[in-house]
């Protein structure tokens, strides 16, 4: 058993956290404004090849590990979580496309994806099915060569991206059955976007996607019909695992901006590391986000050599976000009246860290997932 990474994962982890240092930790705070360049910021993440981490080399990709994918978010979202969430979107992307479009779609897409020219999102989540993913009122009709899309789908990260991987119904089944994946253009007529404004995690531009009508080509089809429900499950199996460590990352950078903070601050004419009030919960965190670090690339190997990992990817989905939002809440506090204030960056990514204790898959489900996987389908929760 060895816990450290290779010579050439080490090598690619000093590689992005220099990036990181350099181009991502100073504009965190910028990141929130509504007309921040996003496009210009995704080719620079392009450059380092981090837009094609699970896409063909063929395409432009790199088709690196999803250790490596753990890798990246880690020391991304260590300077801003954010940019972490970039690399998830993308990861879902660019591997969906990539192993159930049709080559048309790939040609006409991954290059472009993979090089940061052109964003795709996911929209899954509907106003009245969130939890209850299967449950989509988004329909699609067959129309000769074309599919007609109507629907509403909400919680939509990337709102504004050029298209979207749209999850409808194209049969008469019910839950998962009959559900299907197209790509649609978000430019496309009948198309129409409008942006929330959330608490935190405000680079994902969530929102609601419109769609009036839409006609898009049937070799827009990702996938066979009726199986883009379990297309995009296999896909959330690892990339909880890729948000945990988002969330974990983010906390231990909070924690151990604190460590140096509470060394130089003296209280009672002592600096207040030497109490125990200051310097157990730091230990607490420490310890508990290591714990969640390594559960998720756990599940991340497990990927790798193809083995079940559904249930480490959903506990690492339950206790990371979890445990950063404590941990980061704790390491504010440590700070004092400054650490409430803005001149800290703990506030934001507490704020940032709360969305993933909602999105991608609440703790609740996490844990019907957790109790599934362990006693068997026939005993999971009602």
């Amino acid at each position: 058993m060895d816990f450290s990474f290779t010579d050439e994962q080490e090598l690619f982890r000093k590689t992005v956290r220099q990036f990181s240092e350099r181009e991502v930790r100073p504009q965190y705070a910028d990141r929130e404004r509504p007309d921040y360049d996003l496009p210009a910021f995704l080719q620079r993440m392009a450059e380092l090849g981090l837009l094609g981490l699970r896409a063909p080399v063929e395409y432009g990709g790199v088709n690196t590990s999803y250790v490596n994918v753990g890798i990246a978010t880690e020391e991304l979202s260590r300077a801003d979580y954010n940019v972490g969430t970039l690399i998830v979107s993308s990861v879902i992307s660019t591997e969906i496309l990539s192993l159930h479009a049709t080559d048309r779609v790939k040609e006409g897409w991954l290059p472009d994806m993979v090089s940061g020219r052109r964003h795709v999102a996911l929209a899954l989540t509907e106003p009245h099915s969130g939890s209850d993913a299967a449950a989509l009122t988004t329909r699609a009709v067959r129309d000769g060569d074309h599919y007609v899309i109507t629907g509403e789908k909400s919680s939509t990260s990337q709102v504004d991206a050029d298209a979207c991987i749209v999850f409808v119904r194209t049969g008469q089944g019910t839950g998962a059955r009959g559900v299907s994946a197209i790509l649609v253009p978000l430019d496309t007529p009948g198309v129409g976007t409008s942006r929330f404004t959330d608490l935190g995690m405000k680079l994902s531009r969530r929102g609601a996607l419109h769609l009036d009508g839409v006609r898009v080509p049937a070799h827009n089809l990702v996938g066979q019909e009726g199986q883009g429900f379990y297309t995009v499950m296999n896909q959330f199996d690892y990339t909880r695992a890729v948000i945990a460590i988002q969330c974990v990352a983010t906390a231990m950078q909070s924690v151990e901006e604190t460590i140096e903070y509470v060394k130089s601050r003296s209280a009672f004419g002592q600096p207040i590391a030497r109490y125990e009030g200051v310097s157990f919960p730091i230990a607490e965190a420490l310890a508990t986000l290591e714990a969640a670090r390594l559960l998720c690339y756990k599940a991340l190997w497990l990927r790798d050599v193809n083995l079940p990992h559904a249930k480490e990817a959903a506990m690492a989905k339950w206790l990371g976000p979890k445990l950063a939002v404590e941990a980061i809440h704790q390491m504010l506090l440590l700070h004092g009246h400054a650490g409430y204030s803005s001149d800290y960056p703990h506030g934001q990514r507490l704020r940032d860290v709360i969305g993933h204790q909602i999105g991608d898959g609440t703790g609740e489900i996490m844990k019907l997932i957790i109790a599934r996987e362990t006693l068997g389908r026939e005993f999971r929760p009602r």
